[in-house]
């Protein structure tokens, strides 16, 4: 009866149904792993957020494929004051309600039926879903780890084929939190002219640089076709406002032509609401409240944790340049997931294992740097206690 393509494992893993467990017991776990900044204690200024949804403006249907003028005006706006990007053009913005639907009108513009898309091993998990609701066929490249993270370029080639169409990028990647560099750029550019390839780049987390010194976008990448995503979820801490974009940059005929198409697809869907395309202005200005708040929790949070493993010599905190993630290397005495499922159960904190984020092999845990200070500190804390008396 039903398509092939949501023929999934449907079933809570091992991981989920002892989390489960634990807290219909009533155990109260420590959360390490918090993604949500609308409950990680932050503070927001709730007064200019829901005055602007407010707008009287919303009560009549102006139904504009790309998303209304003066929102895409408004994303056209952050680029400039955020990251110097003064030659985006508003009419190669496509709003959407979030990035996976960006995600999903690109794979639909690019691809046929069983295309390939080359995507960075590790990172989201968000992307198997979404290949397969588009009938598409990932094939991973390697992010290998030699004193930070680095591509590895001729992992390109070898997943490369006839049917390949794109190269996803991650910039920063989730969860490792590592930029793509100047010249792995220029290396992705020559690739993909050389293949006729397009460049898919998620940018959701670029305004977050733990060094405090922002990487260049590459919304206004010429050199081959490149659709850049990106939204309030993460750059205003705002996941429950859906307003995320494409922007499309390159070759001028190739980008119109692009560009039409989106907005056939956008049409079709006919998806953003009208509230919050008239909130985009002052809900893309609440960055300015929320990121400093951010940065300065992820900086506190990596300070305590590097404070912590200078205590012992087991484990490693990997080199991290963005983001709001950690990633730890553990002895590989167990499977990641048995070793997250018996933090659950004997010290009552929660980390993803490494498999959630498609590592190549066991000896991972990944954390959260978004969690509350407090919280952070005694799950750290009970963390390394249970990794010293288990190993």
């Amino acid at each position: 009866m039903f398509s092939r393509r949501t023929n999934w494992k449907l079933v809570p893993n091992r991981f989920t149904e002892v989390q489960s467990e634990l807290q219909a017991k009533g155990r109260v776990l420590i959360d390490l792993s918090v993604s949500n900044p609308a409950r990680a204690g932050l503070h927001f200024d709730a007064e200019s957020i829901l005055t602007a949804l407010s707008d009287p403006r919303a009560m009549d249907y102006d139904p504009q494929p790309k998303g209304m003028a003066t929102a895409r005006e408004a994303v056209t706006a952050y680029y400039r004051e955020q990251h110097g990007e003064s030659a985006v053009d508003p009419q190669q913005i496509i709003l959407t309600t979030s990035t996976s639907e960006g995600y999903s009108y690109v794979f639909r513009l690019l691809c046929n039926p069983d295309d390939e898309l080359l995507v960075p091993k590790p990172s989201y998990p968000l992307f198997e879903f979404l290949a397969d609701l588009q009938d598409v066929t990932l094939k991973p490249y390697a992010l290998l780890y030699d004193h930070g993270w680095h591509i590895d370029l001729p992992s390109l080639s070898e997943a490369l084929s006839p049917r390949t169409r794109a190269v996803v990028v991650v910039h920063p990647n989730n969860p490792t939190g590592s930029y793509t560099s100047a010249s792995e750029r220029e290396q992705l550019n020559a690739f993909c002219r050389e293949h006729d390839l397009a460049l898919i780049v998620d940018e959701v987390f670029l305004d977050y640089p733990h060094d405090a010194l922002l990487r260049p976008s590459f919304v206004s990448n010429s050199d081959v076709l490149t659709f850049t995503l990106s939204g309030l979820s993460k750059i205003s801490g705002l996941p429950q406002m859906k307003l995320a974009w494409v922007a499309a940059s390159g070759p001028d005929q190739t980008v119109r032509e692009a560009v039409d198409r989106l907005e056939v697809i956008a049409d079709t869907y006919l998806s953003m609401n009208t509230p919050i395309q008239l909130a985009a202005s002052t809900l893309l200005e609440q960055r300015k409240q929320i990121q400093p708040l951010i940065l300065d929790r992820v900086r506190a949070n990596l300070a305590e944790l590097d404070r912590q493993l200078a205590q012992q010599k087991t484990i490693q905190r990997l080199q991290v340049e963005g983001g709001w993630y950690g990633v730890l290397r553990v002895p590989a005495t167990q499977s990641d997931e048995d070793l997250a499922i018996d933090l659950l159960r004997d010290a009552s904190v929660l980390v993803h294992p490494s498999h959630f984020y498609d590592f190549p092999g066991e000896g991972y845990l990944i954390i959260s740097l978004l969690t509350q200070p407090n919280d952070f500190r005694e799950g750290t804390k009970r963390m390394l206690e249970f990794l010293r008396i288990k190993n």
